[in-house]
Formats: C-alpha cells, sequence, structure tokens
C-alpha cells in the first residue's frame, strides 16, 4: 500500500512540475501587450522641442519636423494633413509597423498675414476623415 501512495504521490509532484515548466515558457515567449498609442509631434527644425517657426514675414519658409510613432500593436494606415489658417497646404498618408517611427522635414511659407494665425497637423486613420484621432496646432504671427 506504502510503494502505491509513494508512486501516486510522484507522479503528481512529477505532474506539477511538468505544468510550471510548461506556464513559465509560456509567460516567457509570449509578448505583453501594454497600453496601445500613438504617438504625433511636431519638433523644431533642429530635431528639438524648441525654436519653432512662430514668427515669419509675408511668404518666407518655417519649418519643423512631423513625427508619428506607431504603438498600437499592429500596422496603423495614417494621413497627416497640414492646414494653414483653415487651408489645406499639404496631405501624406504613411503607413506604420507596430514600434516604427516616421520623421518629415516639413517646409511650409507664411501665406497670410495677421497674428495668432493657426498651423494645424491633423493625423487621421484608415482615412476616416470625420475626425482627426489626433492634432496639433502651433500659432503665428506673420507681418
Amino acid at each position: 500500500m506504502g510503494k502505491i501512495l509513494d508512486r501516486i504521490l510522484t507522479i503528481i509532484l512529477l505532474t506539477a512540475l511538468i505544468v510550471c515548466i510548461i506556464l513559465t515558457i509560456y509567460i516567457v515567449v509570449t509578448p505583453k501587450i501594454g497600453e496601445r498609442f500613438t504617438e504625433f509631434y511636431i519638433l523644431g527644425p533642429e530635431g528639438k522641442a524648441a525654436k519653432y517657426p512662430t514668427k515669419l514675414k509675408f511668404g518666407q519658409n518655417g519649418t519643423v519636423i512631423i513625427g508619428i510613432s506607431n504603438h498600437e500593436y499592429r500596422t496603423m494606415n495614417y494621413t497627416v494633413i497640414v492646414k494653414f489658417s483653415n487651408v489645406t497646404i499639404w496631405r501624406k498618408a504613411v503607413t506604420l509597423k507596430h514600434n516604427q517611427t516616421w520623421e518629415y522635414k516639413f517646409t511650409f511659407k507664411a501665406i497670410k498675414k495677421g497674428r495668432r494665425i493657426k498651423l494645424e497637423f491633423l493625423l487621421y486613420v484608415d482615412e476616416n476623415f470625420t475626425k482627426p484621432y489626433r492634432e496639433l496646432h502651433l500659432w503665428l504671427d506673420v507681418s
């Protein structure tokens, strides 16, 4: 009777050990999905969050860097639209895989005089243009 009980306990212990090893391998191999998000940003011409071209003369060019980083855990189809005083001046479709980043040196021309003119950077997903997924703006003074 003692030998049978020893064998049963040994089988239970080995089964538990095998299950623990399988679970450990599963936890190590399976990627953990964290928060899903998209970074959408603009940088100054030197690639830093500084020295944005906010004071321009009429007809003068300004340059910013537009950036998108995909952390959505899937391939994303984005469209960037830039508007100067509610007039679309640029549009670009961008497809990014997970953890991929895209940056573009964007140059625009001050086409209207005034104070606090809005330069908008709108990000849309999957050609759904009803509402921007992300939006940024710069306020410009054009003399």
